[in-house]
């Protein structure tokens, strides 16, 4: 870890997934997910306290507050439980009161240009406003953090305004000052300015900075601002939040980590399975190259690095997967080499010796050449060819199928299959051919087979850029069977031929399963 002369020292983590990240265009959570989302951030990753509402949104926003709220109570959480308040005279804080929440972040406006302008009020008066409402909430027993709104051009157009307000309120019960860059317009150095002086003028005052991620510079904020001697930091799971988001939690902890030398109470562990449920929450994919929870950011490519990971782990860094609860990975294609192929066949416990090592490594450039994905999944089977593997080898071979199409009637398949030998027919009909296909497929397992089907739990098509009718259409479906999740794919210039494809390389991994038949020669299962 590095720490630039810093003091090592605790930073706080408030997350505001489920109040700034439910902002995202298309995210909302009702209130079993949020208080769902709610256990996992306190009770799993440990951050320190959550932003859960705004008040006076709607009545299930109220229910979700109430919830959350009622089950904080009973675990010794009700101070880690916030929510957005409004300066209305008292109104959002009897709101809040009564559904339960027992900390009001309240928003007062940090820019004169903001006071004047939206609120049509003067820097005076809207000062009055916020001790007024200030003191309703300490009155009412509630402990109360305050939002300077804009504080960024504040800082940038009037920092009088903003010192004048921090000079008139900084006797009241005030926990924390939270800064926030509301329109996303600061860069580090800016950030680290500004935050400095904030600290400097006020050594006794808690501040908290809150990034947006404009110009995709929020987590460099967020570093600036602690670097600055801010004391907490604002951040969604996956950078959730309104335009571009907010400083996702993973990236922002990761550098207060290593970079800054800072502790935090957050379990790293748990960082990836929090954000995998928090995509299926929102529907909102994770980006594969997002660093720490993306599916990219531990594969290695080139050959070249993982040659180098096996000469002392020359191509890791700090950010080790492990820490995260994930694995390396290392991608099979044109540019992997031998050492990358290596590596899977090591995860699949078989040994080849050179000239099948070469082989191997020349069918993979092939498939990888002709825009094919290798996965893990295929390496057996491509083993298997160049070794010349009779095409009847395989345990499962599609021998026909018809699919129709009518309007007004539900698409049917018909099906014709041979599993270890033995030929199976069925004809069904579904939702769509993939579907009345699938559905022919699953009798056969129950009904003539008398075995379990492998669940389908994700089904994503890939379409290359360009709007060519014929290009090709990689189908990928993520498989669940006896407890174990894998993914296949298939590739073809029509969408359901590639997800038949994908189906008949999980039917071959399955029933593989039940053989074990190779070449022993070149291949030695350990």
């Amino acid at each position: 870890m590095r720490n630039d002369g810093m003091t090592t020292r605790t930073v706080e983590i408030l997350d505001t997934t489920l109040r700034d990240g439910e902002q995202t265009s298309g995210v909302s959570f009702n209130a079993r997910e949020k208080l769902s989302i709610a256990r996992l951030l306190l009770e799993e990753l440990r951050v320190n306290r959550i932003e859960i509402a705004s008040a006076r949104v709607s009545q299930g926003e109220e229910q979700a507050v109430r919830a959350i709220a009622e089950w904080a109570s009973g675990k010794g959480y009700a101070d880690r439980v916030e929510a957005l308040g409004f300066i209305d005279g008292g109104v959002s804080v009897e709101w809040l009161w009564t559904a339960g929440c027992r900390v009001v972040n309240l928003l007062a406006k940090g820019s004169r240009r903001h006071c004047e302008e939206q609120l049509r009020r003067t820097p005076a008066e809207h000062l009055s406003d916020v001790r007024a409402e200030i003191l309703r909430a300490a009155e009412r027993g509630m402990g109360v953090n305050l939002y300077l709104e804009d504080w960024s051009n504040g800082m940038r157009r009037s920092p009088d305004y903003v010192y004048a307000m921090l000079d008139a309120l900084a006797d009241l019960p005030v926990r924390r000052f939270m800064c926030p860059d509301t329109l996303g317009v600061l860069d580090p150095c800016d950030t680290e300015h500004f935050c400095r002086e904030m600290t400097t003028r006020y050594p006794s005052l808690h501040f908290d900075f809150h990034a947006h991620n404009d110009y995709d510079l929020a987590v460099a904020n967020t570093a600036a601002a602690v670097r600055a001697g801010f004391g907490g930091v604002h951040v969604t799971i996956n950078g959730l939040g309104e335009r571009a988001g907010n400083a996702p939690l993973s990236s922002t902890v990761a550098v207060l980590h290593d970079r800054l030398g800072c502790r935090t109470d957050i379990d790293e562990s748990r960082i990836y399975r929090v954000s995998r449920t928090v995509e299926s929450h929102t529907g909102v994919r994770i980006p594969a190259n997002r660093p720490i929870v993306g599916a990219n950011v531990f594969t290695q490519c080139a050959g070249v690095h993982a040659d180098g990971d096996n000469k002392n782990g020359l191509y890791f860094n700090e950010l080790l997967p492990e820490r995260f609860g994930r694995v390396r990975e290392y991608a099979l294609g044109k540019t992997s080499g031998k050492a990358n192929i290596l590596k899977n066949l090591e995860v699949l416990g078989i040994e080849l010796d050179e000239t099948a090592m070469r082989k191997v490594t020349e069918r993979v450039v092939e498939l990888s050449d002709k825009k094919e994905l290798v996965t893990l999944d295929d390496l057996p089977y491509i083993v298997a060819d160049v070794l010349r593997y009779d095409q009847t080898d395989a345990p499962v071979r599609i021998l026909n199928y018809s699919l129709s199409l009518a309007q007004g009637l539900r698409p049917v398949a018909t099906l014709r299959i041979e599993i270890h030998g033995e030929q199976y027919e069925q004809t069904s009909a579904g939702d769509g051919q993939y579907d009345a296909f699938m559905r022919a497929l699953r009798q056969i397992y129950r009904e003539q087979l008398g075995r379990r089907f492998p669940m389908l739990r994700d089904y994503a098509v890939s379409i290359p850029p360009g709007g060519r009718t014929d290009a090709f259409v990689q189908t990928i479906i993520t498989w669940e069977s006896e407890g174990r999740t894998f993914r296949t794919h298939g590739l073809d210039a029509d969408q359901t031929e590639a997800a038949i494809k994908a189906t008949v390389k999980m039917l071959n991994i399955i029933e593989t399963n039940h053989t074990n038949h190779g070449n022993q020669d070149c291949i030695v299962a350990r």
